[in-house]
């Protein structure tokens, strides 16, 4: 389901960690496993990404080596990347979702700055993934203390490693005490499902492969009321003698349109571990011309109105994703958040209006400081 976003728009995932944490492997987990969707991986640092014993080189500077499975990736220096998010969000290029490696020194909380700085409509924020080494958490912490403020800015937190840890719980409640509410994933060869990240494409088969020359020729190229929730629990069971990552995922329709005052709240005060929320809500007399796709990830929050069609019901669809996550008790709040009211209150939109990015702005997303601690948020202010 992708309609938590313009089409234009690819959410850009930036995945950080240290120094032998496996972000690589995720990244070759996500490239085997994206069911169809197509990845542009810009690497932040040398090294390769071995794909069935095809090794691409972080060393080649500029050049991109096209994947068999038509994915992309450049190696590049931060500093290019805006223009290479120009290059791979355009339409011609096919690119589903963009996933940064950052380099194993690399500061995160840059790269997303980075990213919600970008002036480019054809992408949105897709989230800080922050990988740890479960087995050398400790040893981590006491090299790089600053791990703790990097875990505290992450998203999604992907605990790798835990065949090789005697301590699983202890790693785990450590790791989730010094997140900012995010969700808290163990792994092994990090193996994390892709839908917690990017909605996969299961069954679409992208045919042929984008090579360096081909962005070259583009850059010359011109539910029913009563029955309104409904809870998935996905399990990545292929591997049986591994561990692996099950995700929540609420499905949540509503014929009843929603009220602004009270869904702002709840979105406002997500809960541990709920990571993404895509879809669409009614409004109902708040707005009538229009509904609004609804883009959420970790802390980052937009709306996008969109006019409705000239036929057809109108109703709310939602889709929560997250790990560990009390689906009933989110499925009770969202029910709570139906409209009773059958005329608008003048004042009941301007919550949602504070994350709709006015096109005519340069940016509306900025880095704001919350009492010595980094947030990513919308800018609300004039």
């Amino acid at each position: 389901m992708t309609q938590s976003r313009t089409p234009q728009q690819i959410p850009v995932v930036v995945l950080a960690g240290f120094l032998g944490s496996g972000k690589t492997t995720l990244l070759n987990h996500l490239l085997h496993r994206s069911g169809g969707s197509r990845i542009g991986a810009i690497v932040n640092d040398f090294g390769s990404i071995e794909i069935d014993a095809m090794a691409v080189a972080g060393a080649l500077g500029d050049s991109t080596v096209s994947l068999g499975n038509g994915c992309l990736c450049c190696a590049v220096d931060a500093s290019e990347l805006d223009v290479y998010l120009e290059r791979l969000a355009r339409p011609s290029a096919g690119i589903d979702v963009i996933v940064i490696e950052a380099s194993g020194l690399a500061e995160p909380g840059e790269l997303v700055r980075m990213v919600l700085a970008s002036e480019h409509p054809g992408i949105v924020y897709g989230g800080l993934v922050e990988v740890v080494d479960a087995a050398e958490f400790d040893e981590t912490r006491a090299r790089h203390p600053e791990i703790d403020r990097h875990l505290a800015l992450a998203d999604l937190v992907v605990v790798n490693k835990l065949d090789r840890t005697p301590d699983v719980d202890r790693v785990l409640c450590l790791v989730r005490s010094l997140t900012d509410r995010a969700a808290v994933v163990p792994a092994t060869y990090g193996r994390i499902d892709p839908e917690l990240l990017f909605d996969c494409r299961p069954g679409e088969e992208r045919v042929g492969q984008l090579s360096f020359d081909d962005l070259h020729r583009q850059d010359g190229a011109a539910g029913h009321d009563g029955h309104d929730a409904h809870v998935d629990q996905v399990d990545d069971g292929d591997h049986v003698d591994h561990l692996h990552t099950a995700y929540d995922s609420l499905s949540f329709v509503s014929e009843v349109p929603l009220d602004p005052g009270r869904l702002m709240p709840f979105l406002d005060s997500r809960p541990e571990g709920l990571y993404r929320i895509k879809g669409y809500v009614d409004f109902g007399p708040h707005d009538r011309a229009n509904r609004y796709a609804v883009h959420a990830v970790g802390r980052f929050l937009r709306f996008y109105p969109e006019p409705w069609g000239p036929a057809g019901e109108r109703s709310t669809q939602l889709v929560l994703i997250g790990s560990g996550i009390n689906t009933d008790a989110l499925a009770k709040e969202l029910r709570a958040c139906k409209s009773d009211a059958p005329h608008a209150d003048e004042r009941g939109m301007w919550g949602v209006l504070r994350y709709v990015r006015d096109p005519e702005e340069q940016t509306g997303e900025v880095a704001v400081a919350e009492a010595g601690e980094e947030a990513w948020s919308l800018h609300d202010g004039p």
